[in-house]
This record gives structure tokens, C-alpha cells and sequence, in this order.
């Protein structure tokens, strides 16, 4: 799996997860279930950008959260982090998972649109289970990601794929090269609930057959023949996504789009180079707003 640990100048014992961004580079909205679900078909990569779990022995359970957007994030048992760790906790056993200090670096915003909350609940059901040594399968881990949140298996998974049903049919999509990406958001949160509630309509087509070969020319023309179906109605409850997106379209995107139910949008470029020098102009004209050029991960185990 893809949520990897890394060497950090850590305390003795803790180790550091990436929580990668989840984008959504095209998603069609294909039904809703009796319970009020909806049923998706969503193309996804997950950005090498994105927060940092810090996991470590300690003597009492302990959860501090830093970084840009962090007073955005509640550290009471409302976060996902805590809702992970308790879940993994009720599965395993108490005598099995003792006390952690758990620290999230918060570099995503809230509520945007990429999944941040949920790829930090994933990299915590990870990061524990490989602290608690726990005997746990990728499956074991995706079903109890599953009752936490319908995108938390996925991002589980942090790799390019395909996602359908309510976000938790999972199919690897092979041979996916890493793209350049510029995120932008306006700093305008965006409530997935309020988007999907104000949806027209709930039965799209579903997405074409992917490109035989992917590179950036045959996914961009791909992904001019998709859509996310929440782009209009996050728009109109939001007008500073449609300045987002003229904004990457004016520092060369190769193609731009929304991710998810927003306000983050992002935008593709040929190369890493040509999409730094894109974020730091962007950067340069909106100082307030989050803008960050990154590389999405590979099909590859990273």
C-alpha cells in the first residue's frame, strides 16, 4: 500500500504516514441508493502532498494537531483521527492496543474537497495497526476505513483507481504515470452535504472506458469527454471556485477541473517543473489562497 512511513527527526518510537490528498479528476454522479447514498463512478490519484500523522508509545492516549489548518480541526472525539483510533481499538482488543500520542500535521484545508479527513483516518488505521503489531489484512482495515466514511478505503489504498458504488467498489487502475498537479483553493469551505442535497438531478451516465495507454495527452483528452457532476452546484454556492479555476487556466493548465464537492481545484501540467513555476505565479496573485504544486503517486508501490 501506498501510505508509507518515512524516516523524521521523530521522538524515540514514532514513526510518520503520509494522509495523501484524494482528487477526484472526473466524477459522474450515477444513482442514489434507498438509505439516501449516492452512487458515484470517480476516476482518483492521491498527491504526494498532503498532512502528516506522527504516531508514538505513550502513557496516556494523547492528540495534538498542527500546521496551517489546524484551528480548523476539532480534537475531540467529532475527529476522524480519534474515530479511527477507537474503531481500531473496539477491533482489536484493549490488552492489545495500548496508550499513543497521535500528532497531525494539517497542511489540507477543511472541508475542500480532497479527502482530508479521511486519508488522516486512513493513515491512522495504517500507522496503528503496523504500532500495535496487529494481525489485520488490507481487506480488515478497508472495512473498518469503510464504517468510518465512504472515502476512507480508498484512501487506504492511494493509488490511482477507479471508485463506484457509494465510493467503496475499489478497481486498481495499472501502468498510471505520475502526474504534475497545481491545487488551488479559494479558502472557501464547501459542505459535501449541501452540494449533493442540491444536486437536479442524481442519474448521470457513467464514466467512458479509460485510455488504453495513459499519459498526460491521452488522459487530458479523456477527461474532456467526463465531468464532476458537482462542479455547477458547488459553483453556485460558491463563485470563488470559477475564479480558482480561471486562475489555473491563466497559469497554463493543461486541463482544470474542481476535485470532489470542492472548493479545491486542480489543474494538470505536463511536468513538475512547468507546474511549480504555475503555483508560484498563482501564488504570487492570491497570497491569502492554498495553492500547492505537487506530483500524484504512481500505480507503483512508492
Amino acid at each position: 500500500m501506498s501510505l508509507t512511513s518515512v524516516a523524521a527527526d521523530t521522538d524515540i518510537g514514532s514513526r510518520i504516514w503520509h494522509a495523501h490528498a484524494k482528487i477526484n479528476l472526473a466524477l459522474h454522479v450515477t444513482g442514489r441508493r434507498p438509505d439516501g447514498y449516492h452512487l458515484i463512478e470517480s476516476l482518483a490519484v492521491f498527491t504526494r502532498f498532503g498532512d502528516r500523522v506522527e504516531i508514538a508509545p505513550a502513557n496516556s492516549d494523547d492528540f495534538i494537531v498542527s500546521g496551517r489548518y489546524a484551528p480548523a480541526i476539532p480534537v475531540d472525539a467529532s475527529n476522524l483521527v480519534l474515530k479511527a483510533r477507537d474503531a481500531l481499538r473496539r477491533e482489536a482488543g484493549s490488552e492489545r492496543t495500548p496508550p499513543v500520542s497521535i500528532k497531525l500535521e494539517k497542511n489540507l484545508p477543511v472541508a475542500s474537497g480532497v479527502g482530508g479527513g479521511s486519508s488522516d483516518a486512513a493513515a491512522v488505521l495504517r500507522g496503528l495497526a503496523q504500532t500495535w503489531a496487529l494481525d489485520i489484512d488490507d481487506a480488515g482495515l478497508a472495512r473498518i476505513g469503510l464504517s468510518l466514511g465512504a472515502d476512507v478505503p480508498m484512501c487506504l489504498a492511494a493509488k490511482p483507481l477507479v471508485a463506484r458504488g457509494i465510493g467503496d467498489e475499489l478497481s486498481m487502475v495499472p501502468d498510471f504515470s505520475a502526474l504534475g498537479l497545481v491545487l488551488v483553493n479559494p479558502g472557501t469551505p464547501v459542505s459535501t452535504a449541501d452540494v449533493f442535497a442540491a444536486l437536479s438531478r442524481r442519474d448521470y451516465e457513467p464514466l467512458p472506458p479509460l485510455p488504453r495507454s495513459i499519459d498526460f495527452h491521452s488522459l487530458r483528452n479523456w477527461l474532456e469527454a467526463t465531468r464532476n457532476d458537482l462542479e455547477p452546484v458547488a459553483l453556485a454556492l460558491q463563485p470563488a471556485i470559477g475564479r480558482a479555476l480561471s486562475w489555473l487556466d491563466k497559469a497554463g493548465s493543461g486541463f482544470s477541473r474542481m476535485s470532489g464537492s470542492g472548493a479545491t481545484c486542480f489543474g494538470l501540467f505536463e511536468t513538475g517543473n512547468v507546474a511549480k513555476r504555475a503555483a508560484a505565479e498563482i501564488r504570487g496573485r492570491q497570497p491569502d489562497w492554498f495553492v500547492a504544486a505537487t506530483r500524484s503517486m504512481t500505480s507503483e508501490v512508492e
